[in-house]
């Protein structure tokens, strides 16, 4: 594995904390509507889509461009995990059981 496909792991991860950030200030009640947009969480959750989008465009000048869709679906198993630890959410078996599709699909790809 190079160093691009590790950028895009990364890139991938920091898209994945973005989004958690997003959902931790649409958990908020905000005093005013104009807050919900314009507050910390939204702010650094875009920040780090910034970054994710910049990480992204590096790591694809050195990888084939049909490994990145495989690879950008390890957000959605980020997110899953991510969701567990910081706001408790519980895994259902519809959930573990997309993992795994996506997991398995994954691995088919690389085989």
């Amino acid at each position: 594995m190079n160093v691009y496909y590790c950028l895009y792991i990364v890139s991938v991860t920091v898209a994945s904390i973005s989004q958690l950030l997003l959902k931790k200030s649409a958990m908020k009640k905000h005093a005013s509507w104009l807050r919900e947009y314009v507050n910390p969480y939204v702010a650094g959750g875009y920040v780090l889509l910034f970054l994710s989008m910049f990480l992204t465009i590096l790591a694809f000048r050195g990888m084939d461009y049909k490994n990145g869709p495989v690879i950008e679906s390890l957000g959605y198993v980020l997110v899953l995990f991510f969701s567990r630890i910081f706001f408790g959410e519980r895994i259902t078996r519809k959930k573990a059981l997309g993992t795994v599709c996506i997991l398995a699909g994954i691995f088919v790809f690389y085989i």
